[in-house]
């Protein structure tokens, strides 16, 4: 209903009739469209926290990370709906101290798991000399960030492609060359 209609318009009486449920019983979960939309918000990261938990990981910590930020990123209809999904809620960051706190922690968790991707890299000595894992951590966060809201707001102007080789170039130069 959000990617159909927008999230103005949902209310638990709309997903209620749409759900074909009565409003009462619907209202016994979610008694507010905040409620709704927090609910919502932590299925979503639910569903790719697991996705990227069952990824076929490897002893190829690159690939490995390429897979974890494929999963980020709208490269598929699912993913970009999930996409187009997260940015509507971070539009209500602003007005909704609940979704603003919500999204916050969503926004920790995934500093964090990029943060221990670039610790993991120093300590299997994997990343180059002298990188600031802060710093790395920072800019590897903004590039998905970035790219999830071009893709999202002008797919026109990026493909799926050209998203996978920005991430190849930034881990270029992340990691020690094989050489």
């Amino acid at each position: 209903m959000i990617r159909r209609e927008g999230l103005d318009k949902l209310s638990v009486r709309r997903v209620a009739d749409e759900a074909g449920l009565s409003l009462g019983s619907l209202r016994h979960y979610f008694e507010t469209q905040a409620e709704l939309l927090t609910f919502s918000m932590r299925l979503l990261s639910k569903r790719v926290n697991e996705r990227i938990r069952k990824l076929n990981y490897t002893d190829d910590m690159r690939r490995n990370m390429e897979m974890v930020i494929a999963e980020l990123l709208p490269l598929d209809e699912e993913r970009t709906a999930e996409a187009e999904l997260w940015l509507s809620y971070v539009g209500k960051t602003i007005s909704d101290p609940a979704i603003r706190e919500l999204s916050l922690a969503v926004h920790d968790e995934l500093y964090a798991g990029f943060r221990q991707m670039l610790d993991t890299l120093i300590n299997l000595n994997l990343a180059k000399d002298g990188i600031d894992p802060g710093e790395e951590t920072k800019l590897l966060h903004a590039l998905v960030d970035g790219l999830v809201v071009h893709r999202v707001m002008v797919p026109e102007r990026i493909d799926t492609g050209e998203m996978e080789r920005m991430v190849s170039r930034h881990l270029d130069r992340i990691f020690r060359s094989s050489s």
